[in-house]
């Protein structure tokens, strides 16, 4: 199905977006595993792009059934919330987000659901963790999830509105599991088999949160066991102290500077109507690259 690969796309497109400022950048390669190697590791990056994933079938699929774009689903049916003015009329036509949910975790899952592995084995520690974030991430979808509403009346008055469920922005989706990542619980197997956190003094994750059993490696220098690509050749920022900063992002290597000629938008004026007309301009700037 096309949406499936849509939804992929979208997460993956997503997944770069978050992290172009990190020494893990969200690089794709071609092979099977789209991601590579680093897949392989059950680390806090194959957390996200799983949980990414996910949630980019959840949309894609969801937005499609408003659409008319599928046979199988239509507008959304969720039941009217209870705290929408009486007045309101709820209908319009939302994003079907119960279809869309169902089906990733049919599809999406499916993958990891027809696997079996032995009891206590580090195969089944990934197989639990990968539905786990799998998990997290159509319940961030549904959790920014949102009433939409349009105003009816005369001269816009608005004596009527008209409210339907809509999906958030994918880019909040985005955002919020990149905080996810961000505070991720480290897990391990317990003796019954079940992922348990390693550190009990945290709170325990719930499953809205994205857990990892693996550290991560340092992404520095390239290493094909790991399916890191390295940070050589990177740019960087040489004024910030973060992680998209030179220090950081070269891994104490150092950084090249030279001179870049970019071409941007400017001297833009509004044209009555309507339209924004842009000259080219060209300058020089310096930038900084990884050794």
């Amino acid at each position: 199905m096309q949406y499936i690969d849509e939804g992929a796309k979208t997460g993956i497109r997503e997944c770069q977006y978050q992290f172009r400022h990190r020494r893990w950048n969200c690089s794709t390669v071609d092979n099977s595993s789209v991601f590579g190697r680093v897949m392989q590791i059950g680390s806090r990056e194959t957390a996200f792009t799983y949980a990414i994933s996910a949630a980019g079938v959840v949309n894609a699929v969801s937005r499609a059934c408003r659409e008319g774009e599928l046979s199988s689903c239509g507008c959304s049916r969720a039941a009217r919330p209870k705290d929408l003015p009486r007045d309101w009329l709820w209908g319009g036509c939302g994003d079907n987000l119960n279809y869309g949910y169902r089906f990733s975790k049919e599809f999406v899952d499916a993958r990891e659901r027809e696997k079996s592995y032995p009891k206590g084995s580090y195969e089944s520690s990934r197989l639990l963790m990968n539905l786990h974030n799998n998990e997290a991430g159509r319940r961030t979808v549904s959790d920014l999830a949102h009433v939409s509403c349009k105003c009816h009346g005369v001269s816009g008055s608005c004596s009527l509105k008209t409210c339907w469920l809509q999906l958030a922005d994918f880019r909040k989706v985005g955002d919020a599991l990149k905080e996810k990542y961000d505070s991720a619980a480290a897990m391990k197997l317990n003796t019954r088999g079940k992922l348990v956190q390693m550190h009990s003094k945290f709170n325990a994750p719930t499953s809205h949160d994205l857990v990892y059993i693996e550290s991560s490696p340092d992404y520095c220098l390239k290493n094909q066991s790991t399916g890191s690509l390295g940070t050589v050749g990177r740019l960087c920022n040489k004024t910030s102290e973060g992680m998209d900063g030179c220090e950081l992002m070269c891994c104490g290597r150092g950084y090249d500077q030279y001179k870049a000629q970019i071409v941007e938008r400017c001297h833009c004026k509004f044209h009555w109507c309507c339209y924004v007309k842009c000259k080219r301009c060209t300058k020089i700037v310096d930038q900084f690259v990884c050794k």
